[in-house]
């Protein structure tokens, strides 16, 4: 399909009942044999998962045995996969980790940034602290990286490179789990210097109901599915931070949905089996904005879980910081409201 048309319109702000802006976007649901669901817009747009690929990333750190080695605790495992906010929390806990698995801040190779915390910036702005590459959101998922290449007597020093043993694990793992083969994967570089991947959201999709239910894989990826699956929908806190979206929907999902967001608009979700209703699959969700504007991301993910019927009307009370709502000015004034407008397209239906 054409890029132009792959998207279409999902999410829009009104100022006067006019239309001032809008975002478009595409999702596909698909279950672990890979059939589609739901979908809206084109359900299999290519386009890169970001950060969203972060768990499939650390699948090779369980099934390789460096988490177990390492004695890595669910928490450390969840961080892994996290894009983390960088609090001393999370600073303390990559600590633990890079400690058992005998690497140094000094091995990590994301480079930094401003710290996304707020709190914890203005105190480190306040002693005269930089930020360093352990307050990088992605230092869990470069930590696990460095410790699998300890693990596997490689070189640390290029554990970036795309032909390192630990990123061929990693192309290969991802590869299997969406049910493609490697040379279907596109490959570019992420903001953090790792490799990253570009698949259709269908297949991604497919990848991330198995994480939910990998009862038909063989019996090593399936225990690291659920692993994955454990560590980050029982440490939530460790995935994002407190009172982000990702974190806030495991919470209150209780152990039902894992939810992780990629940059430029992309998130992914897996929902266990049953989720849906009686009998249902477990299912995967990828969603992609066009612009990559993050906005739209919440309100419309809730709205499909919503509509699915994975979240009840008090799960939605508890979100409703996320949902699509009135736009007030400084004044206090609704000038406007923004709302999903998108329709969920439905196998069978």
């Amino acid at each position: 399909m054409n890029p132009n048309t792959a998207y279409v319109p999902i999410y829009q702000l009104l100022r006067g009942g006019i239309v001032e802006s809008s975002h478009s976007g595409a999702m596909a649901m698909a279950d672990s044999s890979g059939e589609l669901h739901a979908w809206i817009g084109d359900p299999h747009a290519l386009t890169f998962m970001r950060s969203s690929a972060k768990p499939f990333q650390a699948l090779p750190v369980i099934e390789s045995g460096t988490a177990a080695r390492f004695t890595f605790s669910l928490k450390q495992i969840a961080l892994a996969c996290a894009s983390h906010v960088g609090t001393d929390d999370h600073v303390e806990t990559l600590e633990a980790l890079q400690k058992f698995a005998g690497i140094d801040e000094r091995d990590l190779q994301c480079g930094t940034h401003a710290v996304p915390d707020a709190d914890t910036a203005r105190r480190l702005i306040i002693e005269g602290k930089e930020p360093t590459p352990n307050r990088h959101n992605c230092s869990g998922k470069h930590s696990a990286m460095l410790a699998m290449a300890r693990h596997l007597g490689e070189s640390i020093e290029d554990y970036l490179d795309p032909n390192h043993e630990v990123q061929r694990s990693i192309l290969t793992t991802l590869a299997e789990m969406c049910d493609l083969e490697e040379p279907q994967i596109q490959l570019g570089v992420d903001g953090c210097s790792a490799p990253n991947f570009a698949l259709p959201l269908a297949s991604a999709a497919t990848g991330l109901a198995r994480l939910a239910d990998p009862s038909d894989l063989p019996p090593a990826r399936a225990a690291a599915c659920h692993t994955i699956f454990e560590a980050m929908t029982t440490h939530p806190e460790m995935v994002s931070g407190e009172g982000r979206f990702d974190t806030r929907l495991m919470q209150v999902a209780g152990g039902t949905i894992l939810s992780k967001a990629g940059a430029e608009g992309y998130q992914a979700m897996a929902l266990k089996a049953g989720l849906l209703g009686p009998g249902s699959p477990a299912m995967g969700l990828a969603m992609k904005i066009a612009d990559g504007n993050k906005r739209a991301i919440p309100p419309v993910a809730l709205a499909v879980l919503q509509e699915l019927g994975a979240l009840d009307a008090e799960m939605m009370a508890e979100l409703a910081d996320f949902t699509a709502r009135p736009m007030i000015n400084y004044s206090g004034i609704q000038v406007g409201e923004g709302c999903t407008c998108f329709q969920l397209e439905r196998a069978g239906k």
